[in-house]
């Protein structure tokens, strides 16, 4: 099994194992985190209800990030989830780091997160 391979297998026991103990419920529902290699992608996401409450990505043009892929994109991606969160009127969330370790950009996006009003 090549490396490539290895990583994402990993990743997907850590994803199922945190998965089993986190889900999204009316009150509070689950902040998800996908870190890509050039993007970020966070969402709110009702687990009861399946429904997406609230999204941001560094892929939207209104954020106005000159880079992506970086922590500071990533703190304003945070920031951003939590102003619209504010806004649909969730302010407690459950934080999956879905299978990425709580480091560098995904810990950049939960700080920026709670900087913005989220509690986690």
């Amino acid at each position: 099994m090549n490396r490539e391979k290895q990583k994402a297998v990993r990743r997907g026991r850590r994803k199922t194992g945190i998965r089993k103990r986190v889900t999204g419920t009316p009150d509070q529902p689950r902040l998800t985190v996908y870190r890509s290699l050039n993007h970020m992608y966070a969402q709110i996401v009702d687990d009861m209800n399946q429904k997406t409450l609230v999204a941001a990505s560094s892929a939207e043009k209104s954020l106005g990030l000159s880079t992506t892929g970086n922590k500071e994109a990533a703190k304003a991606i945070g920031k951003a989830i939590a102003e619209r969160a504010k806004e649909a009127g969730v302010t407690r969330v459950s934080f999956d780091r879905n299978g990425f370790l709580y480091h560098g950009r995904v810990a950049a996006l939960a700080e920026g997160a709670r900087e913005g009003g989220l509690e986690f």
